[in-house]
């Protein structure tokens, strides 16, 4: 299957030679635009996979696992952005029959056959805790707040950063117990991933802060050892309990879903909302007790 001769790639390639690319070039358009962490990834899928681009074949892609092929699409769309082929890139994906989204059927499918025991999530933790003592405030707080990885790790590292330099207290609302996310637009508020606010107990965010920083290498590397890591589904266990004090308005704000709706775009403040707090700390201590016991 191709689109056209070779001739749409313009000057970055020579008879589709993937070699022809400009990597040295590519990889620091990808800083600029990406943060170090994505750029990191989107220049590793790019190198292992531009050939898929430059052969105008993307049939290896439909054999890959969900989220692998999700990452290796991200990574040649940034590729084709550079190279000036991106319509070509799109009309690509679409003749191969591939989606940006999952499907939401297939999506609710793969959680009820992936998890088969209600605590198996925490089991899990409490096996992490054993085996790597050095991520157990990492994972309590994500136990704790269910933010994403990335959003958990920026969090942590900047509470550790912010309490060596006494200026906690533009982060963290020790009175409310609720870290402001919203106050660093720039690491939070993304066009696609958000969060706002997360409530978490002054002991752990106060034990946090005495930690030394934590890098991405480091809360991953149980995975060198052959443990699988389910950061992921952390965050839908704790989104799962929420459900037994919170509504569904109120969950989705505190896992950054705010959605168009009339009601969450001009209505929705969770300042307003008294009992909140004691609520969210009722389904905490659910989630302590099952990540300690």
């Amino acid at each position: 299957m191709r689109l056209g001769s070779l001739a749409w790639w313009g000057s970055a390639l020579v008879r589709g030679k993937n070699e022809a690319i400009r990597w040295e070039e590519l990889e620091k358009w990808l800083f600029r635009v990406y943060r170090p962490r994505i750029a990191r990834e989107r220049l590793s899928y790019a190198r292992k996979f531009s050939h898929c681009l430059v052969n105008q074949n993307l049939s290896e892609l439909q054999s890959l696992s969900i989220n692998k092929r999700l990452h290796v699409m991200k990574a040649l769309s940034a590729l084709a952005k550079f190279l000036g082929v991106y319509e070509n890139f799109k009309a690509l994906i679409k003749s191969y029959g591939l989606k940006w989204n999952v499907n939401s059927d297939d999506l609710i499918i793969r959680r009820l056959v992936k998890i088969k025991e209600p605590n198996e999530i925490f089991d899990w933790i409490r096996t992490m805790k054993r085996t790597k003592p050095g991520l157990s405030s990492f994972l309590d707080f994500m136990a704790l707040t269910g933010l994403r990885f990335n959003e958990a790790l920026e969090s942590y590292n900047l509470i550790v950063k912010l309490h060596r330099e006494e200026k906690l207290g533009q982060y963290y609302d020790s009175q409310r117990e609720v870290l402001e996310h919203f106050r660093f637009k720039e690491i939070f508020i993304r066009r696609t991933k958000k969060a706002f606010i997360s409530f978490a107990p002054k002991a752990l965010v106060e034990a946090i802060a005495e930690q030394p920083p934590l890098s991405h290498s480091a809360a991953r590397s149980p995975r060198k050892k052959g443990i699988k890591l389910r950061f992921g589904d952390i965050r839908e266990a704790h989104a799962s309990l929420l459900t037994k004090h919170l509504n569904q308005a109120e969950i989705d704000f505190l896992h950054g879903r705010v959605s168009t709706s009339v009601f969450m775009r001009n209505y929705f403040n969770p300042a307003l909302i008294g009992d909140l707090k004691d609520r969210i700390f009722m389904a905490m201590a659910e989630v302590q007790t099952s990540v300690n016991s």
